[in-house]
């Protein structure tokens, strides 16, 4: 596992590309239980009808299929910071502060709706 690279002057350094290989396997994690939380929860409903058992198993797989993304941003500010790349720390800080506002917003704003 090599950090950041030096690269010849005026060039930014290699990124690490093991951040990507974590960053896939996050994105797919968080697919792939979504997928399974989703389908337990149709197939639940469909068998026994409107439960509660079946509408948490729905939520919870909606839920962590809206969450996977937001969760990808904040692994990249904590793989930026341990490769020192700072430039990339403050611009994906700034895109997860973002998302979190939003979110925020939706949850406060749709009370009042």
């Amino acid at each position: 596992m090599t950090p950041a690279t030096p690269a010849p002057a005026g060039r930014p350094p290699v990124v690490d590309t093991h951040i990507e290989e974590r960053l896939g396997l996050l994105l797919r994690f968080g697919v792939v239980v979504s997928t399974m939380c989703l389908a337990a929860g149709l197939l639940l409903y469909l068998y026994l009808g409107d439960g509660w058992f079946a509408n948490s198993l729905l939520t919870t797989g909606l839920i962590l299929l809206l969450a996977t993304p937001v969760a990808r941003v904040a692994m990249s500010v904590l793989e930026y910071a341990r490769v020192r790349d700072w430039r990339f720390v403050v611009l994906t800080a700034i895109v997860l502060l973002e998302l979190c506002a939003g979110i925020i917003a939706a949850l406060v704003f749709h009370r009042r709706l």
